[in-house]
């Protein structure tokens, strides 16, 4: 019995439809199983959380211990600023088997390169085909960050207690923290650390110091201080004032020209000092002006002497005012 060609037509069609559909569908298998199925598939979602701020969905996906420390710093706000300069992100499988794969994520921070990497392991299939990854269990990092003379500090735009001047804080990666003391006295500049992994221990330093403001209004008063010491000084005709300047000299010294003036004023440096702030030695230069009558011919000279001075100063600063009290003796 002879077929006729318009069946063997239709056969030969449905034939080719049925092996493009196998192929499709093999290649389709392969498509999803290496992308949405793929080990990339939970470093993207736990990337994704990062970015959202969603500290809980995160953890979840790196399932991480979370070890002792402030959680100030693994949700929301400073979440989200973490990951705000970490850009350029690309993902790699650098290595794959059935059971175990690792994949690096590659970004910059600030232009600077990095990479952070991800073990991963099989944790069953779905629909038959398609191969389900979950992170390896491990720790999450733990961020030490210290600050000179304060209780507080600033780390991804929010405030975060320092008792003693440190804290421990417990942060996810990749990530960008950067640390900061605000404030009209006394501030510490930004300080960055990205935190790329779990190995070694990412520290963070804020090195508080005294503002220009507060230098500046030490200095006035020191200033101050002094110019009122060399006037009444001259006022009171004294060459041992309640000063930190003086002269002792033999000599006898005619009324009424003892003539004192500030030379030099001291550059104001506030340092820390056992959980205080001190100001360091002032020194400087004053002058002395007169007229001096030798003792045994009576004979009347021009004195003119520069003389060299020293004094400490106790420092209180309180949120309201600023008190400086010379000592010299």
């Amino acid at each position: 019995m002879q077929k006729s060609p318009a069946l063997l037509r239709v056969a030969a069609a449905w034939l080719l439809a049925l092996v493009v559909a196998i192929v499709g569908s093999v290649v389709a298998v392969r498509t999803v199983k290496s992308t949405v199925s793929g080990p990339e598939q939970p470093v993207r979602s736990y990337i994704a959380a990062l970015q959202a701020g969603d500290g809980a969905r995160a953890l979840g996906v790196l399932r991480a211990q979370v070890p002792p420390g402030s959680p100030a710093l693994l949700d929301g706000t400073p979440l989200r600023d973490s990951m705000s300069r970490v850009r350029d992100l690309a993902f790699e499988t650098t290595e794959s088997d059935d059971d175990h794969a690792s994949v690096t994520v590659h970004y910059t921070v600030d232009g600077g390169r990095h990479d952070s990497s991800f073990r991963l392991e099989r944790a069953g299939t779905d629909w038959l085909f398609f191969p389900r990854w979950q992170m390896v269990r491990g720790t999450l990092p733990t961020l030490q960050a210290t600050v000179v003379n304060s209780a507080r500090a600033t780390v991804n735009g929010v405030a975060v207690n320092m008792p003693g001047g440190a804290n421990a804080f417990p942060v996810f990666y990749p990530g960008s923290y950067v640390g900061s003391l605000p404030g009209e006295q006394f501030a510490a500049e930004p300080s960055a650390v990205v935190v790329s992994g779990t190995s070694g221990t990412p520290a963070m330093s804020l090195a508080t110091k005294a503002t220009p403001q507060l230098v500046e209004s030490i200095e006035t008063k020191v200033r101050g201080y002094l110019d009122e010491c060399a006037r009444t000084a001259t006022q009171q005709q004294r060459l041992q004032p309640d000063c930190p300047f003086a002269l002792a000299t033999n000599s006898r010294i005619q009324d009424g020209t003892i003539q004192w003036s500030v030379e030099t004023y001291p550059k104001v440096s506030v340092e820390p000092f056992e959980g205080h702030w001190v100001v360091a030695p002032l020194t400087g230069t004053a002058r002395l002006k007169a007229t001096q009558i030798n003792l045994f011919t009576g004979a009347r000279q021009p004195l003119d002497e520069e003389l060299g001075y020293d004094f400490s100063a106790r420092l209180d600063v309180t949120d309201t005012a600023i008190t400086v009290t010379p000592q010299f003796k």
